[in-house]
């Protein structure tokens, strides 16, 4: 199952809306091979299951800011025209409990690939923070020593700069 969906496809699927990481419905039925509209049925039957803190509706204003990034997501919508139904969006909490809702041996597979995917980005973030952090701790160290580093830049300059001699002509001369 993995092999039919790429994690980089289910990766760039994955948004930051109001400090969450989340997942379109229309994204989550077209991998489930859902039509949106039986996804949300199924939601709004469980509600109970899904609070605030696992999905929520988009604001007219997010839906638009999301059509603008990503064209394709809303290929049926003409420019300027309004958004018939606002999207939903789901958490990673929201994502794992479509898969109870579903019931399908498909949804469980994709919910899988999901929340490897979830998982895969939470590291990526955390690696970057650990980088910054690095980078800044370096920062504070170079300012000490700035003659020394200056000192190495040069050295490593002069390994980088060409040779002095001009390279001798080869091949046929008339």
């Amino acid at each position: 199952m993995s092999s039919l969906i790429p994690a980089e496809r289910i990766e760039n699927k994955i948004y930051l809306i109001r400090g969450q990481k989340v997942m379109l419905d229309r994204d989550l039925a077209e991998l489930y091979q859902v039509p949106t509209k039986r996804l949300k049925e199924q939601v709004k039957r469980n509600l109970d299951r899904f609070p605030a803190d696992f999905m929520f509706q988009l604001t007219k204003e997010e839906a638009l800011s999301l059509l603008n990034a990503s064209r394709s997501q809303f290929a049926t919508l003409k420019r300027g025209k309004n958004i018939k139904y606002l999207p939903f969006v789901f958490t990673e909490q929201g994502v794992a409990m479509l898969s109870s809702v579903l019931k399908s041996k498909r949804a469980i597979h994709v919910n899988i690939i999901i929340m490897r995917a979830f998982v895969k980005l939470r590291q990526v973030l955390a690696t970057h923070k650990e980088l910054a952090h690095k980078l800044y701790q370096l920062e504070q160290k170079v300012g000490q020593n700035s003659a020394e580093i200056q000192l190495i830049f040069k050295a490593i300059k002069k390994l980088m700069a060409p040779p002095k001699e001009k390279p001798r002509k080869i091949g046929f001369i008339q």
